[in-house]
């Protein structure tokens, strides 16, 4: 056995190396997971206890009621299967709880697997600068839909029917004006602890993937 000792050691090392390089990789995107940190309150994201308490500012993107008394938070990639099989059971939600929820939708891009990720993220927000929140929604149903045709000129095309002004988008695009917000959007996500998408909150409390409705509105009503 002892000649065997020299490969064993160079092989355990070796081995190390390829995990630590594989964490590295998946902290990054490469499978929507993240490791959860401390708390900090300038990432806009405070873990306590069970519960995880983000901070919304004028630039999040709010779908329903402002003031109601169900938060849905959802950080979700627009290329992802998962988010496209979550985003009708949300929906759902919204339309049962009418006035007693609001969703909103924060940036989780999984640039390591999903090219498009990105993109769609820093596009939406152009339809945002435009058309505020009803226009931003409207892009994202439409991603949803249509997540075999993502790419720029379907962006484009959704961004003209939505009515924004598509030379001005166009340079929003191009000049990546969103790109520090999406970033803000997904650091936020892993310091409340989001381990891939979709990764939702009801109220603080974690919703891990895409769940089915049933699950999701036990939560809500537990909430409640």
């Amino acid at each position: 056995m002892e000649k065997y000792k020299a490969f064993y050691i160079p092989g355990a090392i070796l081995l190390g190396s390829l995990i630590i390089s594989g964490a590295i990789l998946t902290l990054g995107g490469g499978q929507g997971l993240a490791q959860r940190n401390d708390s900090n309150p300038s990432l806009g994201a405070v873990v306590n206890g069970d519960k995880v308490e983000f901070t919304i500012g004028e630039n999040d993107h709010i779908r329903g009621n402002v003031k109601a008394k169900i938060t849905l938070i959802e950080f979700s990639d627009f290329e992802c299967p998962f988010c496209g099989r979550f985003h009708p059971t949300a929906k759902q939600a919204m339309e049962e709880y009418g006035e007693d929820i609001r969703w909103i939708y924060k940036h989780f891009p999984l640039t390591g697997i999903h090219p498009q990720a990105q993109p769609s993220a820093e596009a939406s927000e152009c339809v945002w600068e435009q058309a505020g929140d009803e226009g931003f929604w409207e892009f994202v149903d439409a991603m949803f839909e249509n997540q075999d045709r993502l790419g720029s000129a379907f962006y484009a095309e959704v961004a003209q029917q939505i009515g924004v002004n598509i030379e001005q988008y166009q340079t929003c695009v191009l000049e990546r004006k969103y790109q520090d917000k999406v970033q803000n959007d997904l650091d936020q996500g892993v310091q409340g602890g989001v381990t891939g998408t979709p990764g939702s909150f009801v109220n603080g409390t974690a919703v891990i993937g895409a769940v089915p409705y049933e699950q999701l509105k036990a939560i809500i009503d537990a909430a409640l």
